[in-house]
C-alpha cells in the first residue's frame, strides 16, 4: 500500500487514478470492440470507445496542473492487471467464456470509473471548480449508462454460453 495522501497530494492521487483506469478502459474497449464474438457487444464498445477516448484527454488535462500524469497505483494497478489478463487470455484462446470473462472485467472499471467520478465531483463543488464539475459529471453519466448497457450485453452473453451444447 502507498503512503496516505491528504489534501492537494490526495487530489493528484484521484487523477492519477482516473487517467490509468480510463486507458485501461480504452485499451479493453479498442480491443473488445474488434475481437468481441457478440456484434450487438462489439457495437456498444465503439460507441463508448469515442467518449471514453474524449474522457481521457480531458482527464489528462485536467490532472496536468496538479502533476498528474496517470501514475499507476494500488487500486488501478490491480484493476489494470486483471483487465491485461483477461484481456489477453480472451484473444488468445478466443473461448466465449475467457471473453465473457474480459467483458465483465471492463463493466468493473467502467463502474470504478463512474464512482471515482463522484468523488472528484465533491471535490469539484467543494473547490468551485467549475471546468472538473461538468467534466465529471459528464463522465460519471456516460460511465454508469454504459456499464449498465455493457451489463445488461454481459447477462444476454451468459445465457448464449450457458445453453451452447456440450
Amino acid at each position: 500500500m502507498s503512503d496516505a495522501k491528504v489534501g492537494d497530494e490526495f487530489v493528484t492521487h484521484e487523477y492519477d487514478e482516473a487517467i490509468a483506469i480510463q486507458r485501461s478502459i480504452v485499451d479493453a474497449e479498442q480491443s473488445l470492440s474488434t475481437k468481441h464474438p457478440v456484434a450487438s457487444a462489439k457495437r456498444e464498445l465503439k460507441s463508448a470507445l469515442a467518449d471514453d477516448r474524449a474522457f481521457l484527454e480531458q482527464l489528462e488535462k485536467l490532472g496536468k496542473p496538479h502533476g498528474a500524469t496517470g501514475k499507476v497505483e494500488d487500486v488501478a494497478e490491480g484493476l489494470t492487471e486483471l483487465m491485461t489478463e483477461t484481456l489477453e487470455t480472451a484473444v488468445t484462446e478466443g473461448a466465449d467464456s475467457d471473453f465473457y470473462e474480459a467483458h465483465a472485467v471492463l463493466v468493473s472499471l467502467k463502474r470504478k470509473q463512474a464512482d471515482g467520478a463522484g468523488g472528484m465531483l465533491a471535490i469539484a463543488r467543494d473547490r468551485d471548480d467549475t471546468e472538473l464539475r461538468k467534466a465529471s459529471q459528464a463522465m460519471q453519466r456516460a460511465q454508469i449508462s454504459s456499464s449498465n448497457t455493457l451489463s445488461e450485453e454481459l447477462a444476454m452473453y451468459a445465457v448464449k454460453i450457458a445453453s451452447a451444447a456440450s
